[in-house]
């Protein structure tokens, strides 16, 4: 998969160069083509931004040079998406994060100083914000952006289980890991980590998933913020939240152990299995 990104700050982009994204750049399965766009500006200075029209503080970016490098882009070898960094765009999310991995190419604009000139924005497919907070630049958005798309095109993490299991991936937050040694601090592995029973543990990991959303996000629940009158975006309608067979007994379990969670009991009610009814046995007369 191939970032172009379009940046006046191409120094700021070093964390490519280490982890996991640098490994899949040298196993051929990312590439990372930094462009700055102020090479692209008419003007004697490379000025690529001036001052606002109807006055007002810092500098907005001019809409010339970034048109112009785009221009320069080659055709591309796939599909491409074009995307502006902005604290104006939709939430990015982990499913949006999914469904860019699907492309071949994204080309990303990060913006700096008080924000794009208005035209720029018919360059993109589509703005993309990191969170509800401004920052400096886009290049740190960009960076949470690559990373966050990077790591789900197979083969750059090794093994697709790890991503399939990470939080927000299946609409809920991950369990809790551990590893060795198994006593820390008069903190003890869970017992059902060691025993081996693949089973068992698997069922834990979805409990302990369930418990620390409800508790901590509850948000990624469909419905469980009117239940805990908590205020803020329910977001479930942007997860991959499904419940599974079996979730059931595991909220059970959690109810009785959290007061938190006991409060939300009539959003499970519908997964309560059915009782089976016996057979009638018909006997005829002989």
């Amino acid at each position: 998969m191939k970032f172009t990104i379009f940046t006046l700050f191409p120094e700021m982009f070093a964390p490519l160069e280490v982890s996991m994204l640098k490994r899949g750049r040298e196993a051929g399965l990312l590439f990372f083509d930094l462009v700055d766009f102020r090479d692209f500006s008419g003007s004697r200075h490379k000025n690529a931004d001036d001052t606002p029209y109807g006055g007002g503080g810092g500098m907005v970016l001019k809409p010339e040079p970034l048109y112009a490098a785009v221009a320069s882009l080659p055709p591309p070898a796939g599909s491409r998406r074009k995307v502006l960094l902005t604290p104006q765009g939709e939430l990015f999310s982990q499913r949006r994060a999914a469904a860019l991995a699907a492309y071949d190419e994204l080309v990303l604009f990060c913006g700096h100083y008080e924000g794009f000139d208005e035209r720029i924005r018919a360059l993109a497919d589509e703005e993309i914000s990191v969170g509800d907070y401004v920052l400096t630049g886009g290049e740190v958005a960009a960076l949470v952006l690559v990373d966050a798309v990077a790591r789900l095109v197979p083969g750059v993490l090794g093994q697709s289980g790890a991503v399939c299991s990470d939080s927000h991936a299946t609409g809920l937050l991950e369990h809790p890991h551990y590893t060795r040694p198994p006593v820390f601090a008069g903190q003890k592995v869970p017992e059902i980590l060691l025993s081996g029973h693949h089973a068992a543990i698997a069922r834990w990991r979805r409990k302990e998933s369930l418990r620390r959303t409800f508790l901590r996000r509850p948000d990624l629940i469909p419905g469980a913020l009117a239940f805990l009158g908590g205020g803020g975006r329910d977001g479930s309608a942007e997860q991959a939240f499904v419940w599974q067979e079996g979730d059931y007994a595991l909220l059970e379990e959690l109810a009785a152990e959290e007061e938190g969670i006991r409060l939300c009991r009539p959003l499970w009610a519908h997964l309560r299995p059915r009782e089976r009814r016996g057979r009638r046995r018909r006997r005829r007369d002989g």
